[in-house]
């Protein structure tokens, strides 16, 4: 009697350990699916938000430059020296120029965008650039500059070591002065007549 308990106690220790390596290897699947998706092991796409290199969760820093060419006699600075912004959002930045000389001058400002390569993905939808600018002796200007930079600069190869873009404008007497320098064939397109706030540049004295 004791003999058959014994030999029924390991028939069922077996068909204990037997059920248990069944369900082991049924619950291996799904737990191999999540470790692949997971870590991306044997090919599997990896799940989740994707974020290109260069962005981070949509967002790029734009950098501000000002210069002046020798012959005007201005100050010229952005009033922000950078700002932050979502991918697709659209922003305003300014920039303020003084007069320093007696008399009234005028200048024109020329822009361009480095580096050159993400100059496609940043749109400026209203600008002083182009348009002569009269400042009375000490008198001071702003002026305001709107733009958005295209998300698809996210997924572009190209760009995608591109975290900061530099927005410079330069202020000359004259076109030809510009052209003289070589700035103006290098610099960025028209973007039609200045179409800023209502008032246009605000002034001050």
């Amino acid at each position: 009697m004791n003999r058959k308990r014994g030999n029924l106690w390991v028939a069922a220790s077996l068909a204990s350990v037997m059920l248990a390596m069944l369900g082991a290897s049924f619950a291996a699947i799904p737990l191999y699916r999540v470790f692949c998706a997971v870590t991306g092991y044997g090919g599997t796409p990896q799940i989740g938000p994707a974020v290109s290199p260069g962005v981070t969760a949509g967002r790029i820093t734009v950098r501000f430059n000002a210069d002046v060419n020798p012959g005007l006699p201005w100050q010229f600075a952005p009033e922000q020296t950078k700002v932050e912004l979502p991918l697709g959002e659209q922003q305003v930045a300014f920039y303020t120029a003084s007069n320093e000389a007696a008399t009234p001058v005028t200048g024109v400002a020329l822009y361009n965008v480095t580096p050159d390569k993400a100059g496609r993905y940043f749109h400026k939808t209203a600008c002083f650039c182009f348009n002569q600018q009269t400042l009375a002796p000490g008198q001071e200007m702003q002026f305001p500059v709107s733009f958005w930079v295209d998300p698809a600069i996210a997924t572009d190869p190209s760009t995608a070591d591109v975290h900061v873009i530099t927005l410079s404008y330069t202020f000359f007497r004259t076109l030809a002065d510009a052209a003289q320098t070589g700035a103006l064939a290098k610099a960025g397109p028209h973007v039609g007549p200045y179409s800023g706030p209502p008032n246009g540049p605000v002034v001050t004295q």
